[in-house]
């Protein structure tokens, strides 16, 4: 997998009571091949990391705001998920312009556990087929999405998974999927 994603610069866009597991294992498996990732969030500073949504997991540190961010600035958006994090992140505008505009790009989107809330929120969920943690599948159900219980999902540019149990798959098929999007000028590969 080392060099597969090639310099490919990956959003990460979290807040407060992100599931540690479901951004540090996705965030090592794009960085082991080859992506540069950068944690982007509604504050600066640090963001606070669950377990299990009720157990403190120390924090992560933030890079960037999404207010001074563009899609531009990056080839592929993943979306942990913690149940107070996406919660935190439909409440901001800037946040959930990003993930609107991302999506519609084009550009390779991902995102697991809960983290399919901030498709809802984005209104880009409508005829995708999408899977979720359990508790989210009727908010995409009502955002007309076409909801289904598998491993892991891709349907175009979006591709999510239900729980940190799925975390091998998820992995891997998102190294797959962002390895799609164009290289960046300046890791080599033209831009296109």
């Amino acid at each position: 997998m080392a060099g597969e994603l090639n310099g490919r610069r990956v959003a990460i866009l979290a807040a407060d009571g992100v599931e540690r597991v479901e951004l540090e294992q996705p965030r090592q498996a794009l960085e082991d091949a080859g992506a540069h990732t950068v944690v982007v969030s509604i504050n600066s500073g640090e963001i606070q990391a669950r377990n299990h949504d009720l157990e403190d997991a120390g924090t992560f540190s933030v890079d960037q705001q999404v207010g001074a961010v563009s899609i531009d600035d990056y080839e592929a958006l993943l979306l942990p998920g913690g149940t107070v994090n996406p919660d935190k992140l439909r409440m901001e505008p800037d946040a959930v312009q990003f993930v609107r505009a991302f999506v519609e790009s084009g550009k390779p989107v991902a995102s697991i556990c809960h983290g399919p809330w901030n498709f809802v929120e984005a209104d880009v969920a409508r005829g995708r087929r999408l899977t979720s943690w359990p508790s989210v599948r009727t908010d995409l159900r009502n955002a007309g999405a076409q909801v289904v219980d598998e491993e892991v999902v891709t349907d175009g540019n979006i591709t999510t998974s239900r729980s940190p149990d799925d975390l091998p798959a998820f992995c891997e098929r998102i190294v797959q999927e962002f390895a799609k999007a164009p290289v960046p000028a300046e890791a080599g590969g033209g831009g296109a």
